[in-house]
């Protein structure tokens, strides 16, 4: 075999490799491990299509929703489009302890599912946060220099 016939037999085996193998990627179970990021109002929007796969929801927590149960063993609170948790908004239940910034007000990124009864049961809680820090100066009161994170971080 000449070295071009061989060289010609290698291309098209490459080729032939390369599509299999994105044949496989195109038409294999690939969406089944894909991972969507939405909003209350997205999500919402998705309908029945939103029950079941795992998903990423990411929003604001909204006001005068945090309800921990007596034994501070479950937390439940909604998540909403906007700051001040007008809009659409999903009732959000977690059994894991959340970071010590969550708060009403903050942004947040749950993961977990949608279920039909309304609720989001995540199994990952995470809060977003200004990337701005700054210690306290020496006298300066906790309350007073946490304000002045707040204002900053809006």
């Amino acid at each position: 075999m000449s070295p071009e016939n061989r060289n010609r037999l290698l291309a098209v085996g490459a080729l032939v490799v390369a599509g299999g193998a994105l044949a496989a990627i195109a038409w294999g179970n690939i969406g089944e491990n894909l991972v969507y990021y939405w909003t209350p109002g997205e999500m919402l929007s998705q309908g029945e299509k939103a029950y079941g796969p795992t998903i990423r929801l990411g929003g604001v927590v909204a006001p005068k929703s945090i309800v921990w149960t007596d034994d501070k063993q479950h937390l439940a609170f909604e998540v909403a489009d906007q700051k001040d948790g007008t809009g659409p908004k999903v009732k959000v239940a977690s059994d894991q302890v959340p970071p010590q910034m969550f708060r009403e007000g903050i942004g947040v990124v749950v993961e977990g599912t949608y279920a039909a009864d309304g609720v989001f049961r995540t199994n990952r809680l995470m809060v977003s946060h200004s990337n701005e820090y700054r210690p306290p100066k020496p006298g300066e009161h906790t309350k007073e220099w946490q304000k002045s994170l707040e204002t900053a971080s809006k």
